[in-house]
């Protein structure tokens, strides 16, 4: 007996010793990095374009502070705008005051002779010519004056709209010899059918108005939008003092029957006419403003068909009120609103375009009747977002996805391509990277700066071939590797169809050891709209840096259904089937990951996600019960049923009933109503086993708390055990010290389940995180 409770007391030991600490210590050293003074230093830069030429300044922070650039790209030469300790010894000089040289943080214009800044400082303006070096005090006053916010003046400042309660009204301007009488140019605005955009219309006084001029003349429009019968949800402030207080708002859910009208209303001043403009075309559609003319004859707007497969891009007179089709566009099974783009050119002459018909987003040309005259971009690739267009050269700029072989499908790539040929398509920044550009006035030069989550930003001024001519500003990075800190490492695995690139990126603890054992937390974002899956180099996400330091493998990656920046087939995988479809990709790519690497434990496993993450996490750790040993799913919208009718209804699917009611007095008339079904998280209760935390703000209305105490009741009737919490006072997002909480509370969870360590002292640990702050 007594050998028996000795094999039995070194057993329980070497079980004990096997356990893995968790390093709570070392995520609080990280949390330190967010508050040092190294995250203000620069990592890209932003340049800004002198007064309409290519030459541009900018400034940059590294440990010798932050500095003043000036760079001619004709003449390849870059130095100090200003020496800044020259600079403020002369302002000095005038104010008696004395300013650190280094954390010079100054914001000025250049005047237009391009070589003379103004700025503000001690109670002063001042100008100041950065070649002559001459400082002059040009007043004392801080700064332009500026109208009232809710002075809105017509283009020739005759007249001004402004919102009263709900409704319209105008004041014409004495200054240009107007009767300053007020004119009411609408009365039937009423609470949720109002020009008020500034508060619920209840105070007295003039506010701004959701009406805009147009460029030229006296009319006006609007897209009035009528939720008077969008029914509402609440929420209870219990923060609220001297007692709880009701929230109401209205909510537009799936399947709604009664959802946002939207109206356009065009006006005159100078007939005082306000009349509605006949826009309809579906049942329960939705409007977006697009464009007006410079001569104010031209309106132009896009509707869309609630099932969102079907939508078109008009044209109103604005003097007729006449509306006219353009561009007619159907896509199944929805348009891709995320991406979409529509540029009009040469004052509306000639229209840009972006479709997904061939199944890939590229940029058609049509011209200002809505004739096609050139499909400027194809491919098995995507055409992503424009950044400038040069209509003297016919060309335009544009972020490419996926056009290399050798490229990352997600990283950003400058493309030229010419408007009036097809496909003459040319590659502009060819590193494997991520590149974010600015493009000088003249498009002879632009300043590109790139990187990738491995790759520290390189900054660097091209010619329009794309060939570097200058290297700008290096990122000082030196204290945060000698905090330990390191890179996130990039992976690519496949997706559960055996064939689909995967993409994603691994952190690991500052301390690694590739001899030991690791859980895994993959933490998620289902799309369908974006993944997000860092793609460029950051010092930024801590949360994941910092949850990699309690002792863990941290991925994210990628899933069919995610973003349309890989296409339309993998951005529409997930359509109809909301819930399921990015399970098994992560499920197989944790296991490739683990199969690939000896320091991966494909036996403990967790996820972390919010929002559509915390749907996504919570539905993993039902589906996946014996796969997933513990998982934190917040603020998700676990039942779609209950949540946003766009998102919804757009990425997920609407179905169009139609039938016709017999009616001999009136006349047969069409009745169309709109249906929708989810999946649930609920209705996977009963497979669950273990290990999950949930938890919602309540006071959350981008996803109301709802959703997560449907999933905590079918839980409950399913008698499992499970952890919850509810955040007072919280929103969508956690922040301050709700969110200091809830990250601590989720080290602590998934150290107990996946790495053993339940030996935490809760409130102590509190306290000493506390005492340390």
């Amino acid at each position: 007996m007594k050998k028996f409770l000795i094999i039995l007391f070194l057993a329980f030991v070497g079980s004990i010793n096997a356990q893995q600490k968790a390093n709570y210590a070392l995520a609080e050293r990280f949390r330190e990095l967010t508050t040092m003074p190294i995250v203000k230093y620069s990592l890209d830069l932003h340049p800004r374009y002198i007064n309409n030429t290519d030459r541009f300044w900018y400034s940059f922070w590294t440990e010798e502070g932050n500095k003043y650039y000036l760079v001619d790209p004709e003449k390849r030469t870059k130095r100090l705008l200003f020496d800044n300790a020259e600079l403020l010894a002369k302002v000095s000089e005038i104010t008696r005051r004395a300013h650190d040289t280094k954390l010079l943080d100054l914001h000025f214009e250049f005047e237009p002779d391009g070589e003379t800044i103004r700025f503000y400082m001690d109670g002063r303006n001042f100008t100041y010519n950065v070649y002559t070096k001459e400082l002059q005090v040009v007043g004392n006053q801080k700064g332009k004056s500026y109208s009232p916010y809710w002075m809105y003046y017509s283009a020739d400042s005759a007249y001004m709209l402004y919102a009263r309660h709900h409704n319209l009204y105008a004041v014409g301007n004495p200054a240009k010899g107007k009767d300053i009488t007020e004119i009411q140019l609408t009365n039937d605005g009423e609470k949720y059918y109002s020009f008020n955009r500034e508060d619920e219309g209840e105070m007295e006084g003039r506010f701004g108005c959701e009406a805009h001029w147009l460029k030229k003349g006296h009319r006006f429009y609007a897209i009035r939008e009528d939720a008077r019968k969008v029914e509402e949800l609440w929420l209870i402030d219990a923060l609220a003092n001297p007692r709880p207080k009701l929230k109401t708002y209205k909510a537009e859910l799936a399947g709604d029957k009664n959802v946002i009208q939207y109206e356009l209303i065009i006006g005159d001043l100078d007939t005082r006419e306000v009349r509605k403009i006949d826009i309809s075309r579906w049942k329960d559609q939705y409007i977006d403003f697009l464009y007006t003319s410079n001569d104010g004859l031209r309106l132009y707007f896009q509707r869309y068909k609630r099932t969102w497969d079907e939508t078109e891009i008009c044209m109103v007179n604005t003097e007729t009120g006449d509306v006219k089709v353009l561009i007619h566009e159907e896509d199944k099974p929805y348009l891709d609103y995320q991406m979409r783009a529509i540029h009009f050119l040469n004052d509306g002459n000639e229209i840009l375009f972006r479709s997904e018909r061939t199944g890939w987003g590229h940029y058609y040309l049509y011209d200002k009747d809505g004739n096609l005259k050139n499909q400027v971009t194809s491919g098995p690739w995507v055409a992503g977002p424009i950044q400038k267009i040069d209509t003297a050269k016919r060309q335009i700029y544009f972020v490419g996805l996926g056009k290399e072989k050798n490229i990352d499908p997600y990283y950003y790539v400058l493309y030229r391509a010419d408007l009036d040929k097809k496909d003459a398509v040319t590659l502009l920044t060819p590193e494997n990277a991520s590149h974010d550009v600015a493009i000088a006035p003249s498009s002879r030069y632009f300043v590109d700066s790139y990187s990738r989550v491995d790759l520290e930003p390189v900054n660097v001024l091209r010619d329009r071939q794309g060939k570097v001519i200058m290297e700008l500003g290096k990122p000082d990075l030196r204290r945060v590797y000698e905090m330990g800190w390191r890179t996130p490492e990039r992976f690519k695995v496949k997706a559960a169809d055996g064939v689909t690139d995967i993409y994603g990126i691994m952190w690991k603890p500052a301390d690694f050891d590739s001899t030991k054992c690791y859980p895994i937390i993959s933490t998620v974002y289902p799309g369908p709209f974006y993944e997000y899956v860092q793609t460029r180099f950051t010092l930024d996400d801590d949360l994941n840096t910092r949850l990699a330091q309690v002792g863990f493998i941290v991925v994210a990656m990628g899933h069919r259904g995610g973003t349309p920046m890989r296409g339309k087939a993998y951005h529409t995988y997930g359509y109809g089937n909301q819930r399921d479809y990015p399970l098994a990709d992560d499920k197989y790519a944790i296991e490739q990951l683990a199969d690939r690497y000896p320091f991966i434990n494909g036996k403990k496993v967790g996820m972390y996600g919010h929002s559509g993450g915390g749907f996504m996490t919570a539905a993993a750790i039902c589906t996946y019960p014996d796969f997933y040993s513990a998982a934190v799913a917040c603020a998700g919208n676990h039942d779609n049923n209950i949540y946003n009718k766009g998102f919804v209804e757009i990425h997920y699917g609407v179905k169009e009933n139609k039938r016709v009611i017999k009616d001999s007095v009136n006349g047969d008339r069409e009745e169309i109503t709109f249906e929708t079904k989810s999946k649930t998280n609920q209705e996977l209760a009963k497979n669950y086993k273990g290990g999950l935390l949930i938890v919602t703000g309540d006071m959350d209305k981008t996803v109301h708390p709802s959703h997560t105490f449907r999933v905590v009741e079918a839980l409950i009737q399913a008698r499992k055990n499970f952890d919850m919490i509810v955040l007072p006072g919280s929103t969508h997002g956690f922040f301050g010290e709700n969110g200091d909480f809830f990250e601590r509370k989720m080290w602590f969870h998934f150290a107990k389940y996946l790495l053993g360590d339940d030996s935490a002292d809760y409130q102590g640990d509190i306290d000493y995180f506390m005492k340390k702050r």
